[in-house]
């Protein structure tokens, strides 16, 4: 079931969406070469609970952090690690969930790691481009596969890129995962039609090489995680956003200048 969420409820999700901004900075702050990928996690989850919030991944079947942090080839629900540090031209896709009185916000940034190379700082710039592309897609009276469209089109007919397939965005409240599946492929004019009062993620993941991905097992850690089926790079962007009569609005918005004409 698909609800329409009332102006309470996205008032909520908004705030919850800041506190999930704000650790995104909190973590930009301190990603550098030499930091491990568990010092992204203990940021991340000191700021959230010290904030008055739920870091909602923590549990969320059976996931034992509450961030997920994938590196270079890793594309989504990597876990962070002790003994994994970041390198120099590394790249880092950071993503969680917060619950902040019951109301959800979910995002994912991708980091780059001291200086990188000009081809993932171009993988980067494009699927950031791509979320946005989704976005400004996600206007009332418009159908799901715009979205994917609009995103499909500009990673893989433009740029040669691969626009991942397994894994989508979703509605979100009052849980994490809500109705419907909103891929980030598709035909234009094709699938559901959008309303306002829905509250979605819109989250690309795109390689430099193929879209296919394969599992990948952390050994000791009982939990499996994905990576690209070739090797190739990984980015991400997400934001979750409400679908407005005034077009969509950002929820988790880091940018307020940047991001203006998407605010509530």
């Amino acid at each position: 079931m698909i609800t329409l969420k009332s102006q309470r409820e996205i008032e909520g999700m908004a705030k919850s969406g800041a506190i999930l901004a704000g650790m995104h900075k909190a973590v930009a702050a301190i990603i550098r070469p030499g930091i491990s990928s568990w010092e992204i996690e203990k940021v991340g989850r000191e700021y959230i609970e010290s904030h008055g919030a739920i870091p909602a991944e923590l549990g969320f079947e059976g996931y034992k952090y509450a961030t997920c942090v994938s590196i270079n080839d890793e594309v989504a629900h990597a876990t962070p690690r002790k003994g994994l540090f970041l390198k120099e031209g590394d790249i880092v896709a950071v993503d969680t969930v917060v619950n902040w009185q019951g109301y959800m916000s979910d995002s994912c940034w991708t980091y780059a790691v001291g200086k990188i190379s000009e081809k993932r700082q171009k993988l980067m710039d494009v699927t950031k481009k791509a979320l946005y592309l989704g976005i400004d897609a996600a206007v009332v009276g418009n159908r799901l596969g715009d979205i994917g469209y609009a995103i499909q089109h500009y990673t893989e007919d433009e740029n040669g890129y691969g626009d991942v397939r397994e894994l989508i965005g979703h509605g979100i409240q009052p849980t994490m995962h809500e109705s419907p599946n909103v891929p980030h492929y598709g035909e234009p004019g094709h699938g559901l039609r959008l309303k306002a009062g829905m509250t979605i993620t819109i989250e690309p993941m795109i390689t430099t090489g193929t879209w296919k991905i394969k599992a990948h097992d952390l050994p000791g850690d009982d939990w499996e995680y994905y990576v690209t089926a070739d090797g190739s790079d990984c980015a991400q962007y997400e934001h979750t956003i409400v679908i407005t009569d005034d077009g969509p609005k950002i929820l988790t918005s880091q940018d307020p200048v940047a991001d203006a004409k998407y605010l509530l």
